[in-house]
């Protein structure tokens, strides 16, 4: 009789197929098919190095298995399988993933700080399409627009690039995101892995009731799908897979109150929500708050269109770390300089948070929330979790 074993799997529900993980494993155990990305469990050694890159946390599931599932079971898998039931007999054999136990949890104690977590999608949250064009059958859309979002002034090129599909059908949710596959083939005469980039519209359109998707991409040095993508011109045909993402959505509460923390391009999503909320809710709404960090002004995209959102609707918190003439300030000391108002934001049910930027930021967040809560005489990581499994904590950062 062969001992149980632990497996490493990859939730496909909610991984987003952004391979990042792939790319990271030195073992190359991590492989995917036009479906789904899946872990070789004769490669994997355990070593974690997959854990903190995910940025949806579809990456840390195990099960204990008398036989491993298989590369191809792993690619016909809709959903994870249930924990097998089987007697176990065997006391080494029960020992022995005991220990295992205890050390994949030490390592994910380490891995997670920085990482996003496990995350559940809000209760009342509209349930989302999840990849409906592969690699291998990806959908074609066109260029209908593509705009300088940043002063050309500034050295941060940020684009505003719309895609029109036609009569072709892309169901989206904000919070979602879509790939772009780069043309040609990389040093190993492979075809690139597509790039992944949040959706910046609401679920109708860039334009309501048009068939169109906008993203927001930054202009990477060296960036070979950024690049790529804002040099298109309009009317320029583009290969997208997608939509990915099933725990970044919004609640559909028109009384929960959405409280944002964006750097960057980490906005896109933040401008989707809050053009949702526009389209579909009138003065009696549970509000919204952004903290919005970038370098400067001329480097924070949709800097006008935020202004003209109305107060009644969106409180905006714009944060700069490098304004001629300021001293320097970052997301975290916004929020502590705001935090009775945060304060009251964390006892309120019908609060949730949504943090989506540079990783980095992640440490400085958690900082200021933890002082927070402490003072409301909690701990904020019971807080954070409690909101997580809650569906009310969410977190991409890259």
């Amino acid at each position: 009789m062969n001992k149980p074993l632990k497996q490493h799997l990859i939730d496909p529900e909610v991984c987003i197929r952004c391979y990042t993980c792939e790319m990271t494993c030195p073992e190359e155990a991590i492989l995917h098919d036009d479906n789904n990305v899946v872990v070789d469990a004769d490669k994997c050694n355990f070593c974690m190095d997959c854990i903190p890159v995910c940025p949806t946390g579809s990456i840390d599931e195990w099960r204990v298995v008398q036989d491993a599932y298989s590369v191809d079971d792993q690619f016909g898998f809709m959903e994870l399988p249930e924990q097998q039931e089987f007697s176990q007999t065997n006391t080494e054999a029960a020992t022995g993933i005991e220990a295992l136990d205890d050390a994949i949890a030490q390592l994910l104690a380490e891995a997670h700080q920085g990482a996003g977590g496990k995350a559940k999608a809000p209760a009342t949250a509209s349930k989302p399409t999840v990849n409906m064009y592969t690699l291998g059958k990806p959908a074609t859309a066109k260029i209908q627009g593509n705009y300088r979002l940043t002063e050309n002034a500034s050295d941060t090129d940020v684009r505003h690039i719309i895609l029109d599909f036609g009569d072709l059908k892309m169901p989206v949710l904000e919070g979602q995101s879509v790939g772009i596959i780069p043309p040609g083939k990389d040093e190993k005469g492979n075809p690139h892995l597509p790039r992944l980039y949040s959706i910046s519209s609401p679920r109708d359109g860039e334009r309501a009731q048009y068939n169109n998707v906008s993203l927001t991409i930054k202009r990477e040095e060296n960036g070979l799908c950024s690049n790529y993508i804002c040099d298109l011109e309009k009317g320029a045909e583009v290969q997208i897979t997608g939509p990915f993402g099933a725990t970044f959505l919004m609640p559909e509460d028109p009384q929960a109150h959405l409280l944002m923390i964006c750097t960057g391009t980490g906005s896109a999503p933040m401008r989707g929500f809050t053009m949702r909320r526009q389209r579909t809710t009138g003065a009696d709404n549970g509000g919204m708050t952004m903290f919005f960090g970038a370098r400067n002004a001329q480097s924070l995209p949709y800097h006008g269109p935020l202004k003209k959102v109305p107060a009644s609707l969106l409180k905006t918190h714009l944060v700069y770390s490098r304004a001629e003439g300021h001293e320097k300030e970052y997301v975290q000391d916004r929020i502590m300089a705001e935090q009775d108002s945060v304060a009251k934001l964390l006892q309120n049910p019908k609060t949730h948070i949504y943090i989506c930027g540079l990783r980095g930021m992640e440490d400085g967040v958690d900082k200021a929330m933890t002082q927070i809560a402490q003072s409301l005489g909690t701990e904020w990581v019971t807080l954070r979790d409690e909101m997580r499994e809650d569906g009310r904590y969410h977190v991409e950062t890259y």
